[in-house]
């Protein structure tokens, strides 16, 4: 295996962080965007359609003071989308639910145990979608932690 990043054989628990690895949507020629697009509100789903795609902003933690750069998009869903009521709703499907809270968090890693705590799912049922061998919307298990 060439790629620099390799993957462990060791299986996940649901004590395993897991995060969106923006690496997965490049090599599988996605667009990200348009999944950030769609998990706006609709407030912004307008205001920001025409956004450029490459435009970064400075955040800072506000737990931490630390300051990132992150996309704007992400940026305007973490500090505004993500505290909508309806952001998460009973309907969201798990993917997508979990992928939400991961953006919401700025992309923190979170373990099933924290995405269930979140999103009102099973820690074991996150386990077993996002462990197996299928990537869904880049959702993996962290190697660096």
């Amino acid at each position: 295996m060439t790629d620099s990043k390799r993957f462990s054989l060791i299986k996940p628990t649901i004590y395993t962080p897991f995060h969106i690895d923006f690496d997965w949507w490049k090599q599988n020629d996605n667009d990200w965007h348009v999944h950030l697009l769609g998990c706006l509100c609709q407030e912004h789903q307008v205001s920001f359609s025409n956004l450029d795609k490459n435009q970064y902003i400075d955040w800072v933690d506000p737990l931490t003071a630390e300051v990132q750069v992150v996309d704007g998009i992400q940026h305007i869903l973490i500090t505004h989308c993500a505290k909508e009521t309806n952001f998460l709703t009973n309907y969201t499907t798990l993917v997508d639910a979990v992928f939400r809270v991961l953006l919401a968090n700025g992309n923190s890693p979170l373990t099933p145990v924290d995405l269930a705590a979140h999103t009102g799912k099973s820690a074991d049922i996150i386990l077993r979608t996002l462990a197996g061998s299928k990537v869904y919307k880049g959702l993996r298990p962290c190697q660096n932690v």
